[in-house]
């Protein structure tokens, strides 16, 4: 391989980090159900792949600290029994200064709500 070679896959090697750092990663609500027993475990977050590859890999070693029962049942039934699956997406703004945590903490909040998937039926804990 020349000098030259080595150059350009260098440069096309930051090209692809730099488009992949600047691509909007998909944020929003996220449910993780059981299907063995119906519980479900609402969350949100601001890059829901990355979000889900974490809570797949905890859950996988027993180290999920989103919710002891999840973390059991998931222990229990094993991973064939769970869907993990995006309840609501939220388009980012174009303001270079958007913060979406207020926004994601809402959505949440109303699917929260509207799923009410609370201990003992379900993962998440209540707010008070």
């Amino acid at each position: 391989m020349s000098s030259q070679d080595t150059s350009i896959s260098t440069q096309r090697r930051k090209a692809l980090i730099r488009q992949y750092k600047q691509t909007p990663k998909a944020m929003g609500v996220y449910a993780i159900r059981n299907t063995s027993n119906g519980k479900l475990y609402i969350g949100s977050s601001r890059d829901l792949r990355a979000r889900v590859n974490r809570h797949q890999m905890d859950l996988k070693t027993n180290s999920d600290r989103s919710s002891a029962q999840l973390q059991q049942d998931w222990n229990q039934f094993g991973a064939a029994a769970f869907e993990f699956e995006t309840l609501e997406q939220l388009d980012p703004l174009d303001d270079a200064g958007y913060d979406p945590g207020e926004d994601l903490e809402l959505l949440e909040a109303l699917w929260l709500e509207k799923l009410k998937p609370f201990v003992p039926d379900g993962y998440n804990r209540p707010t008070d």
